[in-house]
């Protein structure tokens, strides 16, 4: 029978859980392939969601291919994905609704907890099924504990002993709920904070059948945290050796391949001139600008050849800066109005409302109609609040004074939102350099200053780590060095050296709490 407690695991359990990364990175160039799934194939292995990387269909893997992917990552899309993503982390899947694969499965699943019920209420009861179930649970724990823990794993296996338990069964003294006891607890003291209450819950349920459909259940998120903490871990070796990973397969490539990227080029050369003096930049203020740009990108087929693995991420930081702009323009215009600028509470609130209108917007054609609706909305607001307080409404000629400022956003050519995005660029400057947290935000960036900073963090983590793999290969290009050629590093105070570039990341605290947990 299995005890009703257990030591608590061992502290050792992830001490020394980066080790098992060591080849996480590898010099070969052959990548290895993930299979896909498809509906055809009828494993019922828990199975995720790898996020796409490049615009592509995201992929279905079993936690096996997860963990070969995790311990033996060769593509060099993903090391960049998660190198320059600190949210980057593996989904659970989930077949679609009305789809032939979840009718199957939900029917399959049907008939095994009635089948178990069944021979369970027989008299004598038929434990097969039950025992068959307590075998698949016990290989599911060395996908949550880690392979470290040795001795927690030889308790499971010497209680979960499948000859044992048929013994048992054989001599009618097999005591089915009390093995759920002992699972709930072992699955308690090795999940993560954030499961504690999932687990509890399990201790709730009186019918046996039910409980262990919650087993496993919980059991399936348990394995989807361990792949996840599994990559946290292994997180701190990417980014330490992912630039020059990514770096040597470029310059691997450039061995190769001798046409140069034209539009990569032109987008150089484009911001090495001056255009007010008609100069030639420095190339360290040339690749800043440069980078600058791609902020308000058009032509999504002349986009820069060597960024293309983060096109669509610097797009939509692109989209974000000009949303935050486009907020920050009409927050500030809407300040004139006393009501809005003397009382806090309002113009915090209407900021907030702002923003969320215009977060659907991706162009200037989209922002310029969201705008007629976003004046009938501040109207709207504004003479509420004016009523609240027992003041009239706004005269004709302020409304229609305020009317005007407000729809002239629409144009990101006018005086307001250019001076704001100007503010924008300068206060990226700062961040760019900055070695000690962020600056304060700009004028008329106050009620949006939360947003702002995390826009210009997550767009210099996407630099510095694009600087730092392509930082040399621009050099050359800017002064005419041939590609593949040595150069010097920049000294730049615009960007930092590309040895410094590497961006690195913190474990979240719930992420410490986890891995505390799981000693």
């Amino acid at each position: 029978m299995p005890a009703d407690s257990v030591s608590r695991m061992d502290s050792n359990s992830s001490t020394n859980e980066g080790k098992n990364m060591e080849h996480i990175l590898s010099s070969s160039p052959v990548a290895t392939s993930m299979r896909l799934r498809t509906d055809s194939e009828g494993s019922d292995q828990a199975r995720f969601i790898l996020p796409s990387t490049d615009g592509s269909p995201p992929k279905v893997v079993t936690l096996n291919e997860l963990t070969h992917v995790v311990n033996n990552i060769e593509n060099m899309s993903l090391v960049h994905e998660i190198a320059v993503n600190p949210e980057f982390k593996f989904e659970p899947y989930e077949a679609p609704e009305n789809s032939l694969e979840r009718r199957i499965k939900e029917v399959m699943h049907k008939v095994f907890w009635d089948i178990l019920r069944e021979q369970l209420n027989l008299d004598p009861p038929n434990f097969d099924h039950a025992i068959q179930l307590l075998a698949d649970i016990k290989d599911c724990f060395p996908q949550i504990i880690p392979s470290s823990n040795k001795r927690a794993l030889e308790h499971i296996n010497e209680v979960l002993d499948a000859s044992v338990i048929r013994q048992q069964a054989e001599q009618g003294v097999l005591d089915f709920k009390s093995y759920a006891n002992f699972v709930i607890t072992i699955m308690a003291k090795s999940c993560a904070p954030a499961r504690d209450e999932q687990v509890q819950k399990l201790t709730e349920i009186d019918d046996v059948v039910e409980t262990f459909k919650g087993i496993l259940e919980t059991m399936t998120v348990m394995k989807l945290d361990m792949t996840n903490y599994m990559l946290n871990s292994a997180r701190n070796d990417i980014l330490a050796n992912s630039v020059e990973y990514e770096k040597a397969k470029f310059k691997e490539y450039l061995e190769y391949y001798k046409f140069g990227f034209p539009c990569t080029d032109s987008w150089l050369r484009r911001n090495q001139v001056q255009a007010q003096t008609g100069n030639l930049l420095s190339p360290d203020q040339t690749i800043y600008n440069a980078y600058m740009e791609l902020m308000n990108w058009s032509d999504p087929d002349t986009f820069p050849e060597v960024l293309s693995v983060d096109k669509d991420r610097i797009l939509k930081l692109g989209q974000r800066a000009k949303q935050l702009c486009a907020s920050a323009s009409l927050i500030s215009i809407c300040s004139a109005i006393p009501i809005i600028s003397q009382r806090t509470a309002n113009r915090t609130t209407l900021a907030k409302q702002i923003e969320i209108l215009l977060q659907s917007v991706s162009n200037e054609k989209e922002l310029s109609e969201a705008i007629k609706n976003i004046w009938v909305h501040i109207k709207s607001f504004i003479n509420t609040k004016l009523s609240e307080e027992g003041d009239n409404e706004m005269d004709a000629t302020a409304e229609s004074t305020l009317k005007t400022q407000i729809l002239q956003i629409g144009n990101t050519d006018s005086p307001v939102y250019n001076l704001l995005w100007k503010r924008i660029h300068t206060y990226f400057r700062l961040v760019l350099g900055s070695k000690s947290g962020t600056p304060p935000p700009p004028p008329g960036y106050t009620d949006y200053q939360d947003e702002l900073q995390a826009f210009a963090v997550a767009l210099r983590r996407v630099i510095l780590y694009n600087h730092s793999v392509f930082g040399d290969y621009f050099l050359q290009v800017l002064t005419n060095q041939r590609p593949g050629a040595g150069t010097s590093s920049s000294n730049s105070d615009s960007l930092p050296s590309t040895s410094a570039a590497n961006p690195s990341t913190e474990p979240s605290s719930q992420n410490k709490d986890e891995e505390t947990k799981m000693e």
